[in-house]
C-alpha cells in the first residue's frame, strides 16, 4: 500500500476517554511563568477527568533554554496528570520541539499549546468537546482578528497565506496557530509523514479528516517578551513556503513569462519603429535598465531554486530532527488515577 489505513483508530464518545490526552508544550526560556502554567494545567486535568473521565499527561519539551526552564520543569509535580520532561540537546526550533513532543506522547489524542500563557487552558474543554462529542479529528484555533496589529503586518500575513495556498489542493486556514487538538487517527497520520523540513500548520491541515476552526483572543504573555522578531518571522515564512508549497517556483516561472513577453513586445516595437521611420532607437539607457532588471530577476529565481535545492539536500542527508539530552517522567498520584478510573466506570 502506498497509503496508510488508520480507520481502526477512529474514536467515538464511548471510547475516547479510554484513549486519553497528551498535552505537548514546547518551552524556550519560559522559566518565569512555568510553575503558574503548570498549576493551571493541573486544574484543567482535574476538570477534564471530572467531565469526560479523560486521563491526561503533560509533555514539556525544553528546546535548549538558556534560563532555568529545565531546572523548574524537573521540580514540577504530577498531581492530577503524568508529567514528562524532554530536554533537547540544543535549540532545534519550535517545529522540531513539536515533533519531539509528538514522538513522546503516550496517550491517544494530542493537544499542542505554547508555554507563554497566551493559549488559554480554559479553551481546552471546548476543543476536547469538539473531539469527543462532535467527532472532529482536527480542532484548530485561530486569532479572531488582527485589529491590534500594524497594518503592514496584517497585509504581510494575508499575502503569505494567499501565496502558500496558491494552487494548493488543501488550503491552510488563515490565522491558524499551533494551538490545536488532534484525534488518535490524526496523530497516527501525522506520524507517518517522513519529511524532515516540516511546517506543522500545513501538515496538520494536509492530512485531512474532519476539521473545525475555533476563534479565540490570545491572552497577554504571562512574562517577558516574545523571542520572535521580524527576522524570525520572515525566516519562518520562507521555511513554511519552501517546505510546504511550490508557489514560489510557480511565481518565478510566471514572472519569467511576463518579462519574456514584455521583452518580446518591446523588441517588436523597436523593429516597427525602425522599419517605419528608418531611425534606430537610442539604446544605452533602455539597454542598461533591461539588463539590470533581467539580472536581478535571474538572481531572485536562482535564490528561490537554491532554497528548494537546500531542502532536497537536507532530506537526502536524513539527519535526525532533534536529539534528546535528558528525559524524565513522573506518574500521577494514585488518588488522582483511582478517581479517574472510578468516574469512568460510573459513566
Amino acid at each position: 500500500m502506498l497509503g496508510t489505513d488508520v480507520s481502526d483508530l477512529t474514536t467515538t464518545a464511548a471510547d475516547a476517554a479510554s484513549q486519553g490526552l497528551s498535552i505537548v508544550i514546547p518551552v524556550y526560556n519560559e522559566g518565569a511563568g512555568l510553575t503558574a502554567l503548570h498549576e493551571r494545567l493541573n486544574g484543567l486535568a482535574r476538570s477534564l477527568r471530572q467531565r469526560f473521565g479523560l486521563a491526561c499527561e503533560l509533555v514539556y519539551v525544553d528546546d535548549g533554554s538558556r534560563d532555568n526552564t529545565l531546572a523548574i520543569a524537573r521540580t514540577l509535580q504530577a498531581d492530577a496528570l503524568d508529567v514528562q520532561v524532554v530536554s533537547l540537546s540544543r535549540n532545534f526550533g519550535k517545529e522540531a520541539a513539536l515533533i519531539a513532543g509528538l514522538d513522546h506522547a503516550r496517550r491517544g489524542a494530542v493537544l499542542f499549546m505554547d508555554g507563554d500563557g497566551q493559549h488559554p487552558p480554559a479553551l481546552v474543554e471546548q476543543l476536547v468537546t469538539h473531539w469527543i462529542k462532535d467527532g472532529y479529528d482536527v480542532v484548530y484555533t485561530a486569532k479572531a482578528h488582527r485589529d491590534n496589529e500594524p497594518f503592514l503586518r496584517r497585509v504581510a500575513v494575508h499575502g503569505f497565506y494567499a501565496l502558500i495556498n496558491w494552487g494548493a489542493r488543501q488550503k491552510i486556514p488563515e490565522d491558524a496557530g499551533d494551538f490545536r487538538l488532534l484525534s488518535p487517527r490524526a496523530v497516527a497520520a501525522l506520524r507517518q509523514l517522513p519529511e524532515r523540513n516540516r511546517f506543522f500548520k500545513g501538515l496538520a491541515s494536509w492530512i485531512g479528516f474532519r476539521q473545525i476552526r475555533v476563534d479565540y483572543e490570545p491572552a497577554q504573555r504571562a512574562h517577558g517578551v516574545t523571542t520572535f522578531n521580524l527576522t524570525s518571522l520572515l525566516g519562518l515564512s520562507i521555511e513554511g513556503l519552501t517546505s510546504f508549497s511550490v508557489a514560489p517556483l510557480r511565481f518565478a516561472s510566471l514572472l519569467g513569462i511576463l518579462l519574456a513577453s514584455g521583452a518580446f513586445l518591446f523588441g517588436l516595437s523597436i523593429l516597427w519603429e525602425t522599419f517605419t521611420t528608418g531611425k534606430s532607437v537610442p539604446g544605452y539607457p533602455s539597454l542598461m535598465v533591461g539588463l539590470m532588471t533581467i539580472g536581478g530577476v535571474q538572481l531572485i529565481m536562482i535564490g528561490i531554486m537554491g532554497e528548494y535545492i537546500g531542502k532536497i539536500l537536507s532530506e537526502l542527508k536524513a539527519r535526525p530532527i532533534y536529539f534528546v539530552a535528558e528525559h524524565s517522567e513522573k506518574r500521577a498520584t494514585v488518588e488522582a488515577r483511582n478517581d479517574g478510573v472510578e468516574r469512568t466506570a460510573a459513566e
